[in-house]
């Protein structure tokens, strides 16, 4: 018997036709138990496994995801976190019998042009999106050409959130900012402040939103206390350090800062030497590394949520009215991890 078994082994294994073996494989409603127990048995035995194109002439389908590359970040760090989640994601489908496809785009309009490629060469089943924002193009295209998709990432519109066709895994960002505040105010520190992104950023309004909510609750500030604890940068090592540089004129005394990300994170502890503790977002390698708290994302969870609304009852997509029990969205929520901080920083300049 050859490495790769046949069909025709698989039939002389159980005893029974080719033409049963493959009823097992594509319509076991047809077989009856005992025989497809038999043929089941001897694909075990065999380590039978389907040909993959023969497989997809039969169904019509490439048992293939689709997702964007994304572009690397000019720190090389911010980015991790969808590294990490494609990682996640691809270990995940390959124990389905399913298969990552990447592809590259330099912005929506040419991920949607990847996605009519794709479609009508028929080389995926469905797509998963990533970096989603308010009123993004690239839903709005897959929802009006039928395509199953599930976004990592909220759609950000009050409207939309709750929208039956879009099926969407994100992570509990205000619920990690929160805890990490929350954590910083029980170590005796009350003047927490925040370095996040401008206003408009769907995830950073998120993650912003959780460090008010528990400054004021637990903090005793008032509103223009607060206001003075806050500054916003683009994201980037260079601009977390100035940033922390503004924060500290603005608001004279700082007892730690928590960040939108681990890249802001690591340029305010440049620029305070370590003098004060200061939490990141993503708990990426480097925070891992020079030893400061970080909030992690579960990215397996949201990889099994993510292939769980593609495979499951709604199959990656929900026509309007549909009653199901099954959630269409889901909110993981992420954990802080707590660590000592860094010994030693050099301050940027």
């Amino acid at each position: 018997m050859g490495a790769q078994p046949t069909v025709s082994d698989v039939a002389d294994v159980a005893g029974v036709s080719r033409q049963t073996v493959s009823n097992v494989l594509n319509s076991p409603q047809l077989v009856r138990p005992e025989t497809r127990e038999r043929v089941q048995a001897a694909i075990a035995e065999l380590g039978y496994r389907p040909h993959a194109s023969a497989r997809r002439l039969r169904t019509q389908k490439s048992s293939t995801i689709g997702i964007r590359l994304d572009p690397i970040t000019t720190d090389g760090i911010s980015g991790s976190i969808l590294d990490r989640f494609l990682h996640a994601l691809t270990e995940q489908a390959d124990r389905m019998n399913l298969r990552v496809l990447l592809f590259t785009a330099s912005g929506p309009e040419g991920e949607i042009e990847q996605f009519r490629r794709l479609s009508d060469g028929a080389d995926v089943d469905a797509f998963v999106l990533t970096s989603t924002f308010h009123g993004d193009p690239r839903t709005e295209w897959l929802i009006e050409h039928g395509q199953s998709f599930v976004t990592f990432g909220r759609p950000w519109g009050i409207d939309d959130m709750a929208d039956p066709q879009h099926l969407w895994v994100d992570v509990d960002g205000s619920s990690g900012l929160r805890d990490a505040t929350a954590y910083l105010l029980g170590t005796g520190a009350r003047r927490i402040g925040f370095v996040g992104w401008p206003s408009g950023s769907g995830t950073g309004d998120d993650r912003r939103r959780g460090w008010l909510d528990a400054m004021r609750a637990g903090s005793g500030l008032g509103d223009d206390d607060l206001a003075s604890l806050e500054v916003a940068a683009e994201d980037g090592v260079t601009f977390g350090a100035d940033a922390m540089r503004r924060l500290e004129r603005a608001a004279g005394t700082v007892d730690a800062v928590v960040c939108t990300s681990d890249s802001l994170a690591l340029g305010a502890l440049m620029a305070t030497a370590g003098r004060i503790p200061v939490v990141g977002y993503d708990n990426t390698p480097v925070a891992a590394s020079l030893g400061f708290s970080s909030v992690e994302q579960p990215l397996d969870e949201v990889a099994a949520g993510v292939l769980d609304l593609l495979t499951g009852t709604h199959g990656g997509r929900v026509h309007p009215g549909s009653s199901t029990a099954d959630p269409m969205h889901r909110l993981v929520a992420p954990h802080l991890v707590v660590r000592d901080g860094p010994t030693v920083i050099t301050a940027a300049r």
